[in-house]
C-alpha cells in the first residue's frame, strides 16, 4: 500500500510506488483508497522551532483563554478515545496513523509506546501502520531504535542545502537548525529507519531547483515531496494572522510565498533531470501523482484530486477540523468526546466541504485542458480572479499550466508504456534521444 505522511499538500511519502516504474504494474493505491483519514496533533502547535512560514504555530490562539488547554498536550483519555474510534471507523484492513505537529517528538517516547499498546488493544484484526512527520532536530539513538523496531515511516522536513534551509527554518532565538536536522538524518540511516523528505518551496529556494534536488539525492533521499508555500495575511482579533477561505478581506501575500512563475521554474527544472536520469530510482510526489492523473487514477496528493474532505485533523483536545489547512473556527466539525469520528467525517457538512472543491470551480477551470490533472488545486489557494472576473482561481494556476504543458509529452509516453505492459522507466532513453 502507498503509505503517506501528510495527506494534502503537506507530506506524501511515496512508499512502494517503485513497482510503477520498474514493471508494467500501475498500482497506485492512495490515501483515497481509504474511506477516511484523520491526522493527529498530539502536541497541538507546540514546536521547538519557529519557522517563519509555519502555518500551524499560531493555532494556539484558537485555545487562548481555555485553561484546560494551556499545555496543548493530548491527554491519555483523548488518545485512547481517538485510537479506538479511528480504528472502528475504518472499513478496510489497513489503518494508517500519522503523528504531526507542531513537533510530535516533544512528547516523550513513553507516549508513543502507549500508542502502540492502545493500537494493539483496539486493532480488531486490522493491520496498523504509523507515520510521523518531524523537523528531525530531536531525534536520538533511542528514538530511531524505536522507529526501526516498530516499522515506523519518518518524514523529515528539510528545505535543501544549509543556506536555503536556514533561511526560514530556525529555532526560537533565531538559531539555525540545519546541522541538527542533518544529525537526525544520519541517526535514521544508522538505525535503518525508513524515511523521506518534505521540502517547502518558497520565494528563496524556488530559484535553485537543481541545487535542492541534487542535495536531496546526495543525502540519500529517494522519496521526495515538494510543498509550495502560499499564505495570505489577514489579522484577526484573537491574534491569528493567516487568512482562511472564510475571510472576505483580500489580504497581503506573505513575503515567503512562492510565485507561480517560480513554482513552474522549480518543478520543470527538477523534472528535466528526473525524467532523463532518475525515473524508478527517485520518487517525487508531484511527478508520480501527475502520471497517476494521466492514467485516470487517483493521485497520491489530495490537492490534485477531484474532491477533498476525506482527510481531517484532530487537535490535542479531541477537536476535529475539516482539513489540516482549515484549522479555523468555521471549519470545526466537533469533538470526539461528544461526537464520533464516523459521524463527523460522514456528516453533510464535511461532504459539502469536500464536494465544494469541484462545484465551485470557475468556468476558466472547467474549460481548461489541464483540469483532469490539477482539478483546480487546493481550495485554500483559490483566492485569485479569472480573466473574466470570476472568483475562485488558484493562485498557482499559471504555474500549474506551464508545468503540465511541459511534462505532457513525457507523461503521454509513460502512459503508453504502461498501457502496453512495458515499464514507464523506458522514458529515460526516449527523453535523452
Amino acid at each position: 500500500m502507498l503509505k503517506i505522511l501528510r495527506i494534502q499538500r503537506n507530506v506524501l511519502p511515496l512508499r512502494f510506488v517503485k513497482r510503477m516504474y520498474s514493471s508494467s504494474l500501475m498500482n497506485t493505491l492512495t490515501p483515497f483508497s481509504s474511506p477516511l483519514y484523520v491526522m493527529s496533533k498530539p502536541v497541538g502547535s507546540l514546536c521547538n522551532l519557529s519557522c517563519k512560514y509555519c502555518y500551524y504555530l499560531e493555532k494556539s490562539h484558537l485555545y487562548n483563554g481555555h485553561e484546560d488547554h494551556r499545555n496543548f498536550l493530548m491527554s491519555e483519555e483523548t488518545l485512547e478515545e481517538f485510537i479506538r474510534q479511528y480504528i472502528e471507523a475504518q472499513t478496510q484492513p489497513q489503518v494508517l496513523f500519522t503523528w504531526h505537529g507542531g513537533e510530535p517528538l516533544m512528547r516523550p517516547l513513553s507516549f508513543y509506546q502507549r500508542v502502540l499498546e492502545l493500537q494493539r488493544r483496539y486493532a480488531g484484526g486490522h493491520l496498523i501502520d504509523n507515520c510521523l512527520q518531524t523537523n528531525g532536530t530531536l531525534l536520538t539513538d533511542e528514538w530511531c531504535k524505536f522507529f526501526h523496531d516498530n516499522n515506523w515511516l519518518i518524514g523529515i522536513s528539510i528545505d535543501g542545502p544549509q543556506e536555503f534551509h536556514d533561511e526560514y527554518r530556525r529555532a526560537r532565538g533565531n538559531q539555525p537548525s540545519f546541522y541538527k536536522v542533518m544529525r537526525g538524518i544520519e541517526l535514521l540511516k544508522k538505525h535503518d529507519v525508513e524515511w523521506n523528505v518534505m521540502g517547502v518551496v518558497n520565494d528563496f529556494n524556488a530559484d535553485y531547483p537543481l541545487d535542492v534536488y541534487h542535495f536531496y539525492k546526495d543525502i540519500g533521499a529517494r522519496y521526495i515531496q515538494f510543498t509550495p508555500i502560499i499564505e495570505r495575511l489577514v489579522p484577526h482579533a484573537d491574534g491569528r494572522h493567516l487568512a482562511s477561505m472564510a475571510d472576505a478581506e483580500e489580504g497581503d501575500l506573505a513575503d515567503f510565498s512562492v510565485s507561480p512563475e517560480q513554482y513552474a521554474h522549480f518543478a520543470c527544472g527538477i523534472f528535466n533531470e528526473w525524467v532523463r536520469q532518475d525515473v524508478g530510482e527517485v520518487y517525487v510526489q508531484l511527478f508520480d501523482s501527475t502520471l497517476a492523473r494521466w492514467m485516470g487514477e487517483a493521485p497520491g496528493v489530495c490537492s490534485m484530486a477531484e474532491t477533498c474532505g476525506h482527510a481531517a485533523v484532530i487537535e490535542h483536545n479531541g477537536d476535529i477540523f475539516s482539513c489540516d489547512h482549515f484549522v479555523f473556527p468555521e471549519y470545526l466539525l466537533g469533538n470526539i468526546h461528544q461526537d464520533s469520528i464516523t459521524a463527523m467525517m460522514y456528516s453533510q457538512r464535511q461532504r459539502d466541504f469536500g464536494t465544494a472543491k469541484r462545484s465551485r470551480l470557475p468556468r476558466q477551470c472547467r474549460e481548461c485542458e489541464w483540469l483532469f490533472a490539477c482539478n483546480g488545486g487546493c481550495p485554500k489557494d483559490r483566492f485569485r480572479t479569472t480573466a473574466d472576473g470570476e472568483d475562485g482561481l488558484n493562485y498557482l494556476c499559471e504555474g500549474y499550466r506551464r508545468f503540465f504543458h511541459h511534462v505532457a509529452p513525457y507523461m503521454d509516453f509513460m502512459k503508453e508504456e504502461l498501457l502496453h505492459q512495458r515499464p514507464p522507466a523506458n522514458v529515460m532513453q526516449w527523453a535523452k534521444k
